[in-house]
């Protein structure tokens, strides 16, 4: 097949690029050509000589809102100049003004504005009427660009829930979910003072965005309070401008949360920690939250995260209420104080990562694409009127 992705970044420390890469690398060993439309792509996917990559310039207009409608109008154009040179043509989302055949929903913001948690008013302030216009014109993107797709590859059902929110009918959409690296997230030896931990105390690890509340860790800080002095906290995220650390000495938590600022070296990290505490308010489908299933971690988290829906009976804790301090410190006692059940946890939490390896997601994926392509070829489209290729 000759199959066309479309994102902003194709490489392996992107959350939405890592998922792009692993399906090109799949496709690639499969045999197919693939040409990459985006703004960055790994080197070593341009390098591969069945790779086309069609560089995609960031526009330097201000905000991010005309950036990406920047991005979305040059997409549309190459791809309508260029369609009848693809099986396939798989979009993310809304990024470009153009039809395709398959779109793969990692994150919708109608959901977003409507979980419940959504912090922005229109009337607050100058920036928070930017981010609800900004939400709000991408609702109405979305919703154009799901119309306008042949298959809606949801990355959760929490996503395909907010999908068919839409009124997008359940039988245009496969749940798709993302991947893990079972081989790099794997069980193995601690390293703590590698990372400035304690080597003692029973260690929780929080990893995300330290700068907005969406992720949490507010009530994580709140829920130590009801456990024992020795349950410790890792933070692992950048710093730079997040108000928590000051909220941490507020609560009188300063000797049991360790911040670690940015780690490059998660895997290690996750080696060293005896569970993984992740109550985010609104997730779509965390990549996070599957690498600490993969490391073996006893993971505590909350039916809002969208990762939470893969936790099986018995593989983790999956709280109710993302702002109950009071239930998560419970849950994170009972972990603590119980060896066995801790143990019990991650050994089953590490089963349900390996059939979620990027391997087996990349897969499906192409079991979408051939789908798609056999119904193309089942009815082909009419011949397209010659169109001089478009300069981006």
């Amino acid at each position: 097949m000759r199959i066309l992705i479309v994102t902003h970044v194709v490489r392996k420390n992107d959350g939405q690029g890592r998922v792009n890469y692993e399906i090109v690398q799949a496709a690639l060993a499969a045999g197919h050509s693939v040409t990459l439309l985006a703004a960055e792509a790994a080197a070593e996917l341009v390098a591969h000589p069945r790779v086309r990559f069609v560089r995609v310039a960031k526009s330097r207009l201000p905000t991010r809102l005309v950036q990406y409608q920047m991005f979305a109008l040059r997409c549309g154009a190459w791809i309508r100049a260029h369609r009848n040179e693809f099986d396939v043509v798989h979009v993310n989302g809304f990024i470009a003004w153009a039809r395709s055949d398959v779109n793969a929903a990692h994150f919708v913001h109608d959901g977003w504005y409507r979980c419940g948690f959504y912090p922005f008013r229109l009337l607050h302030s100058f920036y928070h009427a930017y981010q609800v216009i900004y939400t709000r014109l991408n609702v109405a993107c979305e919703k154009w660009a799901f119309r306008h797709t042949e298959v809606i590859v949801p990355v959760s059902q929490k996503v395909a829930g907010e999908v068919r929110a839409l009124g997008v009918g359940a039988a245009r959409m496969q749940v798709i979910h993302n991947g893990v690296d079972v081989d790099e997230f794997r069980p193995g030896a601690c390293e703590r003072a590698r990372f400035g931990l304690p080597q003692a105390p029973f260690m929780l690890l929080f990893a995300g965005d330290l700068r907005m509340s969406r992720k949490n860790l507010d009530t994580v800080l709140h829920a130590l309070i009801h456990t024992s002095a020795d349950v410790h906290l890792a933070v692992a995220g950048i710093l730079h401008n997040s108000p928590y650390p000051a909220l941490v000495e507020s609560l009188g938590l300063s000797a049991r949360v360790h911040f670690t600022d940015m780690v490059m070296d998660m895997p290690a990290l996750m080696r060293s920690v005896d569970a993984f505490v992740f109550p985010s308010r609104y997730e779509p489908m965390g990549l996070v939250l599957l690498e600490a299933l993969s490391a073996g971690l006893p993971v505590i988290t909350v039916r809002t995260a969208g990762g939470a829906e893969v936790i099986e009976p018995g593989s983790g804790v999956v709280l109710d209420d993302p702002d109950d301090a009071a239930a998560l410190g419970a849950a994170i006692m009972r972990v603590a104080s119980d060896t066995d059940y801790a143990r019990s946890l991650g050994t089953r939490a590490r089963e349900v990562a390996k059939s979620l390896s990027w391997q087996a997601m990349a897969e499906r994926y192409l079991t979408v694409y051939e789908q798609v392509h056999a119904r193309r070829a089942a009815q082909p489209l009419p011949p397209a009127c010659a169109t001089e290729p478009v300069k981006l």
